[in-house]
């Protein structure tokens, strides 16, 4: 999700309402059988109740006792004004620190990491089909966090904002490498109407959580010129989306995760549906 201080647009999953792809590092273990009973009332609503607990992959994560982050130092450059290549460098600097960051949350946690593909583009083409005009994907099925350089990048190059198209997009690829990603598409596909717009909330706020939680280790080193309340208080101004929620509970879930660097804090799936809105 993109938060320009004057306007929002918002980032795209590529094959979010695909088939699940195989292969993903689940963390459930045997529990995740024992709660996907349990499911297909849960997928009727999107909402967790007191018949249908979310399945373990979901609400008993392993990355979820990963820890409370330490402080990490990037070396993560300025953006010169109208220069792509500036973009592209910052951008993947950016890439090599949150890399840094959740290889050794994934280690503190027991789980596997492996890290995404980047693509960087001033054009619309990514390795997942056509980029949106919202300017950063990340591609499930093959890993990618694909970015696409817009021109107001260019011409107003906000660093908070740039920062955060990896930033986000990262916290999808800690869903996909915990089985969380391929669990949410499953439900998806066993809802409809509102119960996926619900289930669309939970793995975006999410994600937003994550991002918190790199940030609270990582923002001194993107220094990015303004404080966290300020930036906090951009995102709950932000335009609404059907895709994403409400700004409040987005500006929540991210501040949520920055103020405790942990992605224990992140649980979005047993969360209230207020709080998913």
């Amino acid at each position: 999700m993109r938060i320009p201080l004057v306007a929002a647009s918002v980032c795209v999953i590529a094959g979010l309402v695909t088939p699940a792809t195989a292969g993903a590092q689940t963390a459930a273990g045997p529990a995740a059988a024992s709660a996907a009973a349990s499911t297909a009332a849960q997928a009727a609503s999107g909402v967790p109740h007191a018949a249908a607990v979310p399945p373990a992959v979901l609400a008993e994560n392993r990355i979820y006792r990963s820890g409370t982050a330490a402080p990490l130092s990037c070396p993560i450059p300025e953006i010169r004004e109208g220069s792509a290549a500036s973009l592209k460098t910052f951008h993947r600097a950016m890439a090599r620190c949150a890399d840094r960051f959740w290889a050794i949350r994934f280690k503190a946690a027991g789980l596997r990491y492996t890290s995404p593909r980047v693509t960087i583009t001033t054009g619309s083409s990514s390795v997942c089909g056509r980029i949106t005009s919202n300017g950063a994907q990340y591609c499930p099925a093959q890993r990618t966090v694909a970015i696409r350089i817009m021109k107001r990048d260019l011409t107003d190059p906000f660093k908070m904002n740039i920062a955060h198209s990896v930033a986000h997009e990262w916290g999808h690829h800690v869903q996909q490498l915990t089985g969380m990603l391929d669990e949410q598409n499953r439900l998806y596909w066993r809802s409809g109407g509102s119960a996926r717009t619900v289930l669309s909330h939970r793995l975006e706020m999410q994600a937003e959580c994550f991002a918190g939680v790199f940030y609270s280790a990582a923002l001194d080193s993107v220094d990015p010129g303004i404080t966290w309340d300020q930036w906090i208080g951009a995102v709950r101004e932000a335009e609404e989306s059907k895709v994403h929620g409400k700004p409040r509970n987005l500006a929540y879930w991210q501040d949520r995760g920055y103020s405790s660097g942990s992605a224990g804090s992140c649980n979005t799936w047993t969360a209230s549906s207020a709080r998913v809105s």
